[in-house]
């Protein structure tokens, strides 16, 4: 650009800044930026999106006529025109305008109010816009801007006008600037097709210019704002001191980064070492874990192979023994034979020979009618004594985790967990203010198949889960980071969504209200 020195070698090259060009909901460069309340950007369009996302989700919940098997409709992103309107005074807002002002900033997951203004209220970001002009313009440096004055065929342009917001050659800016005119006077750049406003005006009062800085919302404002607005009470700086200081502060900022080069590579290969230690160390860790699992493995088979041959053993004896039972029966149909033996005996008239054989024929034929009299098995059919009780076992391998993990484990609150075809599931945690994040991790129940756990990061206790499926069951469970040290998952939560149109909400408990489902079930603010 004209009028400005060389650049300082020191700075970082404009090809390695384009991590923060990038949008965090749509990770594509960004568009009209918007600056939220919490300092991080945004695209115009995303902001659009997420809040009519956030409009779709509740208005669904509320419809008799909402339909799982159907597409959500979604509406058209705003084109500029409509940006431009919503910025014109007397703009109001119509259906295309979400009523939705709270949603979680895709940079730092933390609630963002837009008040009743909504995306009225928010600045544009004309200094990330233009750098990320020249990034695109670094990009395709091979493709030139063209005048926009030249009659056919364009020369390529060499500035760009910021109050004409055009393009010319050299002959054409000559032409359309003459000396010693007004225009003269305008601002120009290199070739760029970013064009901004000169001057930034206010949101809240649209004709009035932003000439102060207030330090409490560290927002511009205008003396408006400062008389009777939102800021009147605010401790606010006038525009050049605010530069002033600001401009300072990122200078001393970015010349103390670049001064510690050597220091930022040296701490970048001490985090290799780490990295590498922190590899070596995992795996070290997962062959314990598995020397540990082993030798429950092993304690189960032996215990396995113990109680299976004491089954074999009893089974072999009570066998044996129904056996030798089952012989003495089948002896008794071969002493078919006796009887007739025995008839035969009776047939005798000599007395002396009749007592000489009938005494011991008698007392086969006793011995043999006493045992059908008193039929008894010789052992018992049943192995109810050898049956494992592993209850105990099951609920303390259930609850097998590291000795000490460092932070407690969540759980799942039942009562204020809701589920229609969104669920809005909270969790205590003993440990909130310890706490980093935590994992909500969710997933349906198929009977046919297991389904694999979804996960999601959340910053606070709750998290709303959208577009789950009608007459499905789901199961939640959360786990708590602190650090790099992550706790054990909570007991599950088992959640039931209602057929569409639904008329109950069934939860875990299987108690059925009797309201209709409005979207008053999911008017909860998550706890980020």
């Amino acid at each position: 650009e004209e009028g400005r020195g060389p650049p300082d070698p020191r700075m970082v090259t404009i090809k390695n800044i384009e991590r923060e060009l990038i949008c965090p909901a749509c990770k594509e460069l960004f568009t009209h930026p918007l600056i939220l309340p919490c300092q991080h950007s945004i695209c115009h369009k995303c902001v659009k999106e997420l809040l009519l996302t956030l409009d779709d989700s509740f208005n669904d919940v509320g419809s008799d006529n909402s339909n799982q098997s159907s597409p959500r409709l979604r509406l058209p992103s705003p084109s500029m025109d409509k940006i431009d309107r919503i910025n014109r005074p007397g703009w109001k807002r119509n259906s295309l305008t979400p009523r939705t002002t709270i949603f979680p900033c895709p940079g730092c997951e933390h609630d963002v109010d837009l008040g009743e203004r909504g995306i009225n209220g928010l600045f544009r970001n004309f200094t990330l816009e233009t750098i990320v002009e020249r990034y695109r313009q670094a990009a395709r440096a091979a493709t030139a801007i063209m005048c926009d004055l030249c009659k056919p065929p364009p020369q390529e342009s060499t500035k760009s006008c910021m109050d004409c917001s055009a393009s010319y050659c050299n002959e054409c800016f000559k032409i359309h600037h003459p000396w010693g005119t007004i225009k003269a006077q305008h601002e120009y750049v290199g070739p760029t097709t970013n064009f901004r406003p000169k001057i930034l005006m206010c949101p809240e009062h649209e004709t009035e210019r932003i000439n102060m800085y207030c330090e409490l919302c560290r927002r511009p404002v205008c003396h408006l704002c400062k008389l009777g607005g939102n800021h009147a009470n605010h401790r606010v700086t006038t525009m050049s001191s605010a530069y002033k200081t600001l401009k300072e502060k990122l200078s001393k900022d970015i010349d103390y980064l670049i001064g510690k080069e050597s220091q930022v590579k040296s701490q970048i290969s001490e985090l290799n070492l780490l990295m590498k230690e922190t590899e070596c160390n995992g795996e070290r860790a997962k062959e314990e874990a598995i020397t540990h699992f082993e030798k429950l493995f092993e304690i189960l088979e032996e215990r396995k192979s113990s109680v299976l041959k004491a089954i074999d053993s009893s089974k072999k004896l009570r066998l044996d023994k129904f056996q030798t039972q089952m012989e003495e029966y089948q002896g008794l149909l071969e002493n078919n034979g006796l009887v007739g033996y025995a008839q035969e005996v009776l047939k005798e008239t000599d007395q002396s020979c009749f007592v000489q054989t009938a005494k011991q024929l008698h007392l086969r034929i006793q011995k043999a009618t006493e045992s059908l009299k008193s039929f008894r098995p010789a052992a018992q059919t049943s192995f109810e004594d050898y049956v494992v009780n592993t209850s105990k076992q099951t609920e303390l391998l259930g609850e097998l985790s590291f000795f000490s993990s460092g932070i407690d484990v969540p759980e799942i609150n039942e009562e204020q967990s809701k589920v229609y075809n969104n669920a809005l599931i909270n969790w205590h945690h003993p440990e909130k203010d310890k706490a980093d994040s935590y994992v909500l991790e969710y997933r349906k129940i198929n009977r046919e198949d297991e389904m694999s756990w979804n996960e999601i990061e959340v910053c606070g206790t709750s998290k709303i889960i959208q577009d789950l499926e009608n007459s499905s069951t789901y199961a939640f469970r959360v786990r708590a980071y602190k650090g790099s040290i992550c706790s054990p998952c909570s007991r599950e939560l088992i959640l039931h969504t209602p057929p569409a149109p639904a008329f109950a909400l069934m939860g875990s408990g299987g108690i059925q209200l009797e309201e209709p489902i409005t979207a008053k079930y999911l008017e909860y603010q998550e706890d980020m």
